[in-house]
């Protein structure tokens, strides 16, 4: 179900005109607008870097091999999924590769500023995009399957998110995420992308059961790569006032491919059972109760 975010009631009809309180939702940039005035606010990530990100992700090693983890995941654990609402979907990036790897699902995503929207309605333009807050989502027992992949370490309030995430799935459905892993890696990075924290394994796993959830998987990856990760961290600590937050994505193919190749290696070890201990990031699949 859809609800009203002006009275909180079920929308009777398609769209977002609300019959019982006459709320309309806005437009902003051609996108539904559910909350306009946070789209202002830039607090989750600076919107002048969508361009750049847009235009590095699908070369960079990173992002490519998070998408198959991420796909895989849907794969294993949420293979029959009709619905996704993907919270946070930045430039569509990880969409992209959903709505390639699962064609006949129909595909919500959402951001709270519009400029990540304009890319990501470009690269899955049969996918429905909207501009809400993550802490206030109109949805309830909606979805099969919920994503948000390095999105709530961006926002204070994110034992709320995790509720609201909960409220959007159908009993039964499937919440993934992948977060920041390790406090000890905070560094100048974690600032200039916005984040307010690391997460520990356990901290992620009491917020997820909080909220409602049981977890399903949780494993650690980038695991191979963390001592590079910490000595990055490390030297451009003392180099705050040129930090550039993109710096990390910008590397020489050789390395790239020998990083993707790398990042592919554990996957294959996840494939196979392992919960990795230790690494960069965090996956996470949770069920909702059914």
């Amino acid at each position: 179900m859809r609800l009203c975010p002006g009275c909180g009631g079920v929308l009777a009809a398609a769209g977002w005109h609300c019959s019982s309180c006459g709320y309309q939702a806005a437009q902003r940039d051609g996108f539904v607008a559910l909350a306009p005035a946070l789209a202002d606010q830039a607090e989750g990530f600076d919107p002048a870097l969508f361009a750049e990100l847009a235009a590095l992700e699908s070369r960079n090693f990173w992002f490519r091999a998070r998408n198959r983890l991420i796909v895989w995941a849907l794969q294993r654990y949420a293979p029959g999924f009709g619905s996704l609402l993907e919270v946070g979907c930045g430039t569509g990036y990880v969409l992209q590769g959903i709505a390639a790897a699962f064609p006949q699902a129909r595909l919500v995503a959402s951001e709270a500023e519009t400029e990540g929207l304009r890319f990501a309605s470009q690269r899955i333009p049969g996918a429905e995009f909207l501009q809400l807050d993550a802490r206030q989502m109109p949805f309830d027992r909606e979805f099969d399957a919920v994503g948000a992949f390095d999105v709530i370490e961006h926002i204070g309030e994110d034992e709320t998110v995790l509720v609201q995430m909960r409220r959007a799935l159908r009993p039964g459905g499937h919440l993934l995420l992948t977060v920041p892993q390790h406090p000890f890696l905070w560094s100048e990075y974690d600032l200039r992308a916005h984040h307010v924290r690391r997460y520990t394994a356990g901290e992620l796993q009491q917020k997820l059961g909080r909220a409602g959830f049981s977890v399903v998987k949780m494993t650690s990856f980038v695991s191979v790569l963390l001592p590079l990760m910490m000595l990055s961290r490390m030297t451009r600590r003392a180099a705050a006032a040129d930090y550039d937050p993109l710096a990390e994505l910008r590397i020489g193919r050789v390395a790239n491919a020998l990083l993707e190749r790398a990042l592919d290696a554990e996957r294959l070890l996840i494939r196979a059972g392992l919960s990795l201990p230790c690494g960069g990031s965090l996956l996470a699949v949770a069920r909702a109760p059914a």
